[in-house]
């Protein structure tokens, strides 16, 4: 009786990493292309041609659309890198961050709301780094509420009809939100991030 031959390991198993050339990394770097093309497009002619603020918008949210698909489809499809790990939150932050510092040199945003926003957002990610071996601080709920309501105040603004009524108070109302939860999710974080090396330092009973 001739004894069976061994199987060969699948390169799909469960100890194989994935690669870090996939679609989920791929839609995580055209997030990244975006953001000079966006930047050119708002700050193009003064930021005052509707059909460049139109583009803007469009490549804005397009970038906003790749960040909803890339993180399900690296869980979905077990396709978590280190690289996306590192490169996601890098670009959501520079996507953000660009629109909101564009138009704050437009004079379309006060300047402290962008200061506010990003002092917030870096500090989060600091803190993340802060108490990362002691363990991992997940996004809230408010965290995540903040990030949809940045997303649809800054579409609102880079439109170029400010000066429809209804779409620059709806702008300005939603942005007080996302200002709002900002900075109270901020603070959040901040009380999860002493509690939580706490309760590293707490002796075991």
């Amino acid at each position: 009786m001739t004894n069976p031959p061994n199987p060969v390991p699948s390169a799909a198993g469960p100890l194989s990493a994935p690669s870090a050339w996939n679609v989920a990394n791929a839609l995580t770097v055209l997030r990244l292309i975006l953001v000079p093309l966006f930047v050119w497009l708002l700050l193009r002619e003064g930021g005052t041609s509707d059909g460049n603020r139109l583009l803007a918008t469009a490549a804005f949210v397009v970038a906003i659309v790749t960040d909803r698909f890339d993180g399900d489809i690296a869980r979905r499809w077990n396709l978590v890198t280190n690289f996306g790990k590192i490169a996601d939150p890098i670009a959501d932050k520079a996507l953000t961050g660009a629109a909101f510092i564009g138009l704050s040199l437009l004079g379309e945003l006060p300047w402290w709301v962008t200061v506010v926003v990003l002092v917030r957002e870096w500090g989060v990610t600091l803190l993340r780094f802060w108490v990362i071996r002691h363990g991992v601080m997940p996004a809230s709920r408010g965290g995540k509420l903040k990030t949809v309501l940045q997303a649809i105040a800054l579409g609102l603004y880079l439109l170029p009809w400010q000066d429809v009524a209804v779409i620059h108070w709806t702008a300005v109302g939603i942005m007080g939100a996302a200002v709002i939860v900002t900075i109270v999710t901020g603070l959040d974080y901040v009380g999860r991030a002493l509690r939580l090396r706490a309760a590293a330092k707490r002796p075991l009973p």
